[in-house]
């Protein structure tokens, strides 16, 4: 289907062109047909100069740069031939190169357009189902836009879970309650408020008596399916609490307990047996399949004042043995407001972690039975203050936090929240050496790209020979190093959930890829049925082009080859263009015609003798370029 799909696009540029074509672009047509892209290329800006630039001529100016990878100039005439043209693959070809020169927002534009006039094609079917996949550029550190939200009061309102079109918070503002000395303000009860579609909200209204009683409640959680309420309590409803000998005064607990819904009510209220006389447990948090409950505990055999643990939620409603979260997590300070997202990241509220404040968000995930490195959510979550209760859709990238920081309502407001970019962040540290001497290469270029291949930033080395970049988790990336007088090396960074991966890469002096009659190049690889040079491609010719600029007398010879599909006069006019396009680009580059030639040698000389049974591997090995020495070079000096 491609094939025939591509032959008839084909068969369509086809007709244009020899609609367009007139007598003044007969030079450059003749050039482009037979692959000398540089000459036309130079041909058709001179009719631009000379005031003839038609859609035509703009399109053939960018394909001859395309085809030479020269994404500067074929994304400048490409916009200007798309001014007059709605070539869906022309849109395809500028989105690609925008996107090798990091325009990746420009880059998306063009793609959505092509994928909007060509839903069928696969191309546009991956966009549609992946169209955020390149790097949000946002400001550096931000992840986050937060705002303060209209319904807090002056009093303490904090939490935030959104279940059923309902937002449930706890706060201090029912003035019928008697006043917290702690506080001074009145004790906590469990309110919701409905959201409406237009993310507005309702007047908060108290959840029923069942739930809050004249002690404070805290923090709720839901089953998935909305039918039970965990929620933490004081202990004084059940009279349980500690007394002070001397003082008299009466410390309280907080329990863990469960309301189930009957008749659009809460009702049923009971407790856990893992509640004691002995320490409280509170701040519980179900994770998304509803199997397992996250909370915060003093219990005895803990790392600090207040720990993370979870506990199996059993097919009766029970809960298993708590499991502390370990020593990753749980510090000797105090880890609290578990929050376990629909990606099972954990998310908690800590003073005992580095932070900016007092309480700062937190958050890990585990991975094969291990807690992967804590990091800090950063600013603007995090503040001076105490930021905790953290809450966060992952499909919505929407969700709340509660902060006392400077300008809110009240002690503590709850913030709405939306995320900008990946929230998980590894360094990267590459260090680039001489493979020889072993010492740093000062001012190597070394470019990262993502795991699609997008290029992301460049940067050059210090005099240690080192430079870093900052990447999503999980995810791998590629760097690319070029130096004069070294070989170029392209390296993958596995994914990883490290904070900081160190990477060495050893250049070789340029001289080692010179054979006594040949360039050794890794090949020079052309995908199925096509001639333009590739990303991948170029990479390695840039080393020929810096080996001839080294050695000015060098002379080349490129033969390109084809696999065993096709007939063989068709391949070996396949692989002549491939050839003559290989030259052009070396041309482009700066190097004198006289000094390379191409030719092509069809299936003639295949590396893989695989007959009819070639793997896709061996195809591509047998699409090749190779390059051979015809004089000059360091062996004649």
């Amino acid at each position: 289907m491609n094939k025939i799909l591509t032959l008839i696009t084909i068969a369509a540029l086809s007709s244009f062109s020899l609609i367009a074509q007139n007598a003044s672009t007969k030079k450059a047509d003749k050039h482009f047909k037979r692959f000398e892209f540089v000459d036309a290329a130079e041909d058709y800006a001179k009719l631009i100069e000379d005031g003839k630039g038609d859609s035509y001529v703009y399109s053939q100016l960018a394909e001859a740069y395309y085809n030479v990878f020269n994404t500067q100039e074929a994304e400048r005439w490409y916009a200007k031939a798309l001014e007059g043209s709605d070539s869906p693959e022309m849109m395809f070809k500028y989105s690609q190169m925008l996107k090798a020169n990091g325009k990746y927002e420009a880059s998306n534009v063009q793609m959505a357009k092509f994928a909007k006039m060509r839903p069928s094609d696969d191309r546009a079917i991956a966009y549609n189902n992946n169209p955020d996949y390149l790097p949000k550029i946002l400001e550096k550190g931000k992840k986050f836009n937060i705002q303060n939200l209209g319904f807090n009061t002056k009093y303490s309102d904090f939490g935030g879970t959104l279940k059923d079109g309902k937002l449930y918070i706890t706060s201090a503002r029912n003035t019928s309650r008697k006043t917290y000395g702690w506080t001074e303000e009145p004790f906590l009860d469990i309110y919701e408020l409905a959201k409406s579609d237009d993310g507005s909200y309702q007047a908060a209204a108290l959840v029923e008596d069942k739930v809050n009683t004249k002690y404070h409640e805290g923090l709720v959680s839901f089953s998935p399916d909305g039918e039970t309420m965990y929620f933490s309590r004081e202990s004084f409803f059940e009279k349980e609490y500690e007394k002070d000998s001397i003082s008299k005064y009466r410390y309280s607990l907080l329990h863990l307990f469960k309301a189930k819904k009957s008749d659009g009510k809460w009702s049923n209220v009971e407790g856990f047996a893992l509640n004691s006389e002995n320490y409280s447990v509170k701040n519980p948090a179900v994770s998304t399949d509803g199997k397992t409950l996250y909370f915060a505990s003093d219990m005895p055999g803990g790392y600090g004042l207040f720990d993370i643990y979870k506990a199996s939620i059993n097919t009766d409603g029970s809960l298993g043995e708590p499991v502390n979260l370990g020593q990753k997590v749980n510090t000797q300070g105090q880890e609290m407001f578990p929050y376990i997202s629909s990606n099972s990241t954990l998310y908690f509220s800590s003073n005992g972690h580095l932070g900016l404040g007092n309480l700062d968000v937190f958050y890990t995930k585990e991975i094969d039975g291990k807690m992967a490195p804590i990091r800090n959510v950063g600013i603007p979550i995090n503040s001076n203050a105490d930021d905790f209760a953290f809450y966060l859709d992952e499909e919505s990238e929407e969700g709340y936090v509660s902060s006392n920081r400077d300008g809110g309502l009240g002690s503590d407001d709850v913030y709405a929240i939306k995320k900008l970019q990946p929230l998980c962040d590894v360094l990267i540290s590459g260090t680039v050496t001489d493979s020889k001497s072993g010492d740093p290469i000062n001012a190597a270029s070394v470019v990262i790209y993502d795991d699609q291949g997008n290029k992301v930033l460049s940067k050059v080395t210090n005099s240690d020979g080192t430079v870093e970049f900052i990447v999503e988790c999980g995810k791998s990336s590629e760097l690319e190093v070029t130096m004069d007088g070294f070989e170029s090396q392209r390296i993958t960074v596995s994914a990883s959930e490290e904070e900081e991966v160190e990477v060495r890469i050893a250049l070789n002096p340029i001289e080692e890829i010179v054979g006594p009659e040949s360039i050794n190049l890794d090949p020079i690889y052309f995908d199925f049925d096509k001639s333009n040079v590739t990303a991948q491609a170029a990479f390695e010719l840039d080393k020929l082009v810096q080996i001839m600029t080294t050695y000015p007398d060098l002379v080349i010879n490129a033969t390109s080859h084809t696999d065993s599909r096709g007939n063989a006069p068709y391949n070996e006019k396949l692989s002549d263009r491939r050839a003559k396009t290989t030259v052009q680009y070396v041309i482009s580059k700066g190097i004198d015609k006289s000094r390379i030639s191409g030719m092509g040698k069809g299936e003639n000389e295949l590396k893989v003798q695989c007959g009819s049974n070639c793997t896709d591997e061996e195809h591509q090995l047998n699409r090749r370029s190779e390059f051979i020495i015809v004089s000059g070079g360091p062996q004649a000096q």
